[in-house]
């Protein structure tokens, strides 16, 4: 299938979810991150906030848990500019979150982080192959983000959904992920 059947397919299927499936999903999914991540050398993890709405992962319940087990771990969070397609990063500080149009948490002041300094980043998707191509909401953010980093990043996908064998539309702009956690397992990619 294509990004467009994909995207279409994958959105209902989530809508479709109850909140305490989701719930449970994204606990699991963050029990697999810990379970595998050393987080020793982490010092800027990048992490996308979950759209409720939209049935995405919670990750509030990994940055909570980052927060106790690994304070030294700086956590960075974004915020789209529509205009650009691109993020602004900054320091994670839940009093700096309002929630914009879309229904995604942002924060409206903080500390800026440049894109080269992340370790790791979590990002966001919809349904990924076994190849590391994933598919999102379709407006390339991350893809032009990850772009910015620097070479050694780990990119980690989070995914509600296991891996299908392949998305047929990739293009020379799509940024591969190197893993991605479901709430099932483990991906190795790429």
């Amino acid at each position: 299938m294509n990004k467009p059947a994909l995207r279409k397919y994958y959105l209902s299927k989530r809508k479709a979810l109850s909140q305490t499936e989701v719930l449970a999903k994204s606990q699991a999914i963050v029990e697999l991150f810990f379970q595998h991540f050393k987080l020793d050398t982490v010092k800027y993890l990048h992490t996308f906030l979950p759209i409720i709405k939209q049935n995405e992962i919670n990750t509030f319940l990994l940055i909570e848990r980052l927060q106790t087990e690994f304070p030294q771990v700086q956590i960075v969070v974004p915020k789209s500019i529509p205009d650009t397609y691109q993020m602004e990063h900054y320091l994670y500080n839940k009093e700096a979150l309002v929630e914009n149009k879309w229904g995604i948490p942002e924060p409206v002041f903080g500390e800026l982080i440049s894109p080269e300094k992340m370790s790791m980043v979590l990002v966001p998707l919809l349904i990924f192959d076994e190849q590391g191509n994933r598919v999102g909401y379709g407006k390339g953010f991350y893809d032009r983000f990850l772009q910015q980093c620097s070479s050694d990043l780990i990119k980690i996908g989070l995914c509600l959904e296991e891996a299908i064998p392949t998305i047929e539309d990739v293009n020379e702009f799509d940024i591969k992920i190197d893993y991605c956690i479901t709430p099932n397992r483990l991906y190795p990619l790429g």
